[in-house]
């Protein structure tokens, strides 16, 4: 098909926007760009989709998000707020993880999957916890991956913080999953080797599980620095500062994610840039949270990748540059600081990147010859001039995430005009109500 009537925006190596321009599908993957009337001239039998003077744009890319904590929304925390971040974790995460049975391991997937869908967000990278169900969790989640249409990542989170048991438990699934993945080779799947955080890991857990990926080709998908307290268990634990103990126990490299990095120091940026690992960054949680702000600033000038997550916000990942681009001038009291571009960078060069770690057969987050067909129609009409040196900030001051009208990935129509074509919304959150009702009780139970 033809895609055309549209501004066409490239992203990529060399960002271009094409004031009437159209883009080429065959199959999954992009075959042209460029010119609408071209592009209708060399492909005369090619069905014509109208754009109808929307933008034509990539799919957005989310680097590190939490299906499973879909059901904590609206959920209210027995007893007084959490004072600081271990107890976040104490009193909600690690007890609402605990209350996730199997049918509610997929409803949470598939609510967030239709937000993804709805937001223009066609790939994410996903880190997974239900301690009361294990096994089989990650097929659960790749079940409602497949029917949504959407691109996902998926791994398992081993700790130790449920014992030894649930450890070997955790590692067996992450094993299994990448096994599965690499024999099935379905193109919207790929997969991680999850662990939780360095404070929840033993030294013998984090060899166990370096052990088992071997062979595997695979890297590792860890919460890293998030809180002062996971830096000071792991002076306690070892002498070493958290991505210093990750590195000796073989965690860092090219394919291994560390989430947040807030508290990180210089040392630990060098090790992070010398061996290519990936870090993301999640505003939004991070100032709910009040961990404080990754300098990722510092780390973007010092040659680390970092790409942007939401850590299980919402998958309006415009919303996630926006708190990026303001948090980061009130932080440091500085109206430069958060420039656009660094978002940008992070957003789109850096997610796009990461995304090659699982998709490595064609580019993701451009629209090029060759790059596959993971794209959006924006309804988006601006009032001022519109460039490929501007369209940061018109997407940091303009952009609303309801203007996504339509969402493709892989040359398949997700959403059309607002319509969800592979999810039904309505019977996901009727069953979704049902389901939580109960997660919210056996919560309750655990308090």
């Amino acid at each position: 098909m033809l895609i055309a009537n549209g501004k066409v925006v490239t992203f990529g190596e060399t960002n271009r926007i094409i004031e009437n321009g159209a883009v080429r599908i065959d199959g999954a993957r992009i075959t042209d760009v460029g010119d609408a009337a071209r592009l209708r001239a060399a492909y005369p039998t090619d069905e014509v989709v109208d754009a109808r003077g929307q933008l034509i744009m990539p799919g957005n890319i989310c680097a590190h998000t939490h299906f499973y904590g879909a059901f904590a929304r609206g959920m209210a925390i027995p007893g007084d707020a959490p004072r600081d971040f271990p107890e976040i974790l104490a009193k909600l995460w690690w007890r609402l993880d605990c209350a996730l049975l199997d049918e509610d391991v997929k409803y949470s997937a598939l609510v967030c999957l239709v937000d993804a869908i709805k937001h223009g967000t066609t790939a994410l990278t996903d880190h997974h916890a239900s301690p009361s169900a294990i096994p089989g969790s990650l097929d659960r989640i790749a079940e409602a991956v497949t029917q949504s249409g959407v691109r996902a990542s998926l791994c398992y989170e081993v700790t130790d913080r449920n014992g030894r048991d649930e450890a070997r438990a955790g590692i067996a699934e992450n094993v299994r999953f990448l096994r599965r993945a690499r024999q099935e080779k379905n193109p919207l799947l790929a997969a991680s080797f999850g662990l939780h955080a360095s404070l929840t890991l033993s030294d013998e857990t984090l060899a166990d599980c370096v052990a088992a990926a071997k062979g595997l080709d695979t890297g590792f998908h860890i919460h890293a620095a998030e809180g002062l307290a996971d830096e000071e268990d792991s002076l306690r634990r070892s002498g070493k500062r958290v991505v210093e103990r990750l590195h000796a126990a073989g965690i860092l490299g090219p394919q291994s994610i560390l989430a947040h990095c807030v508290h990180v120091d210089a040392w630990e940026m060098e090790l992070l840039r010398d061996t290519g690992t990936w870090v993301t960054h999640q505003p939004r949680s991070n100032m709910n949270n009040a961990v404080g702000v990754a300098p990722v600033e510092t780390m973007l000038r010092g040659g680390v990748k970092v790409a942007l997550g939401n850590d299980g916000f919402s998958n309006a990942m415009w919303d996630e540059w926006k708190a990026a681009y303001l948090v980061h001038k009130l932080w440091h009291g500085d109206p430069r600081r958060g420039n656009g571009y660094d978002i940008l960078k992070m957003a789109v060069t850096n997610n796009a990147a990461l995304a090659r770690v699982f998709w490595p057969d064609a580019p993701l987050g451009e629209l090029s010859p060759g790059a596959y067909a993971d794209l959006l129609l924006v309804d988006y009409h601006p009032f001022t001039a519109l460039t490929a040196g501007n369209l940061p900030w018109h997407i940091l001051f303009g952009f609303e995430a309801s203007a996504v009208t339509s969402t493709m990935v892989a040359g398949k129509w997700l959403m059309r005009d607002h319509v969800l074509l592979t999810l039904d919304e309505a019977a996901i959150a009727a069953r979704a109500r049902e389901l939580s009702a109960a997660v919210w009780q056996r919560y309750q139970e655990l308090v």
